[in-house]
């Protein structure tokens, strides 16, 4: 047990979550459910691939220093923090009363082509009517509530990497 909690299987973890999470939502809800994605959607997709390209990074190099570990640690939990407030939003717009949804607007290639970062990133994050709508439950859950407690326990995991960056090695004599 105690080799699957070292640095390395962690991050290897952390890679193999990515590519899992991604490959779920690109094949399955995508292609399979035919499903597109909505703002919201893509903003924890990209959260997703941040922390997955910091772990790969981390496990593929193994840093020794302790100072680039917690970087590359940093890195990985900024995405999986981006990932798991859109999804918060998300969540919270979906339980919004019908009154109380925003209207629909143009998509995020017109925002992107049209206007500047700052303004699509405060579109994107207020969230539109097709953000708010369910159309496929499993388990009695949304995706994004899916994806909630999904990069929840991504963030657990970041904890117990962090106690193990941390944690003061043991001493050979």
């Amino acid at each position: 047990m105690q080799r699957l909690t070292t640095y390395r299987y962690l991050q290897l973890f952390l890679v193999f979550m990515s590519v899992l999470g991604m490959s779920f939502a690109l094949l399955f809800l995508q292609r399979y459910m035919g499903f597109t994605p909505c703002p919201l959607c893509i903003f924890q997709r990209i959260g997703l691939m941040v922390m997955g390209g910091f772990a790969l990074i981390a496990a593929l190099w193994h840093p020794k220093s302790t100072l680039i570990k917690l970087g590359l640690w940093l890195g990985s939990l900024l995405g999986i923090v981006w990932a798991t407030g859109v999804a918060a939003r998300h969540v919270w717009l979906q339980h919004l009363p019908a009154d109380q949804v925003p209207s629909c607007g143009p998509g995020l290639d017109y925002w992107i082509d049209t206007l500047p970062m700052q303004q699509v990133l405060n579109e994107v994050l207020a969230g539109s009517g097709e953000c708010a709508s369910v159309e496929w439950r499993f388990l009695g859950m949304s995706i994004p509530e899916q994806s909630l407690i999904f990069f929840s326990v991504l963030l657990l995991v970041h904890g117990l990497l962090l106690w193990r960056i941390l944690r003061p090695q043991p001493t050979t004599r």
